[in-house]
């Protein structure tokens, strides 16, 4: 399993909930809420590192270009204690200077052993 490069991502990291739950609504106006699946509440980041050296992007962008948007990878998400399984089917990469870059991806959790 490959780990993702210890390049840490600028401030203002987005990251993003989207728990699996299955609602039955009844004639009265009752509901009933039930969580459906073991793994429901995989997260969604969206890290940008901002005025990188190019150096430091091109061993991001080679490193997700090696997965190919299929293969999961760990990453330890900035404030979190320990790393998940992602993988990354978009990212984006821009030279606003000379030798600097910015690098947006989007990291989303999987369920794997």
């Amino acid at each position: 399993m490959a780990t993702f490069p210890s390049i840490t991502p600028s401030y203002g990291l987005r990251k993003s909930s989207s728990p699996r739950v299955n609602q039955v609504q009844f004639g009265d106006g009752y509901s009933q809420r039930i969580v459906f699946g073991l793994n429901q509440n995989l997260k969604v980041y969206n890290p940008t590192w901002h005025n990188i050296s190019e150096t430091d992007a091109d061993t991001i962008s080679d490193f997700l270009d090696a997965r190919g948007g299929s293969e999961s990878f760990d990453w330890t998400p900035p404030g979190e204690s320990s790393a998940s399984k992602f993988v990354c089917q978009s990212w984006s990469k821009s030279i606003p200077y000379l030798n600097r870059a910015t690098i947006q991806a989007n990291f989303q959790e999987v369920a794997e052993p």
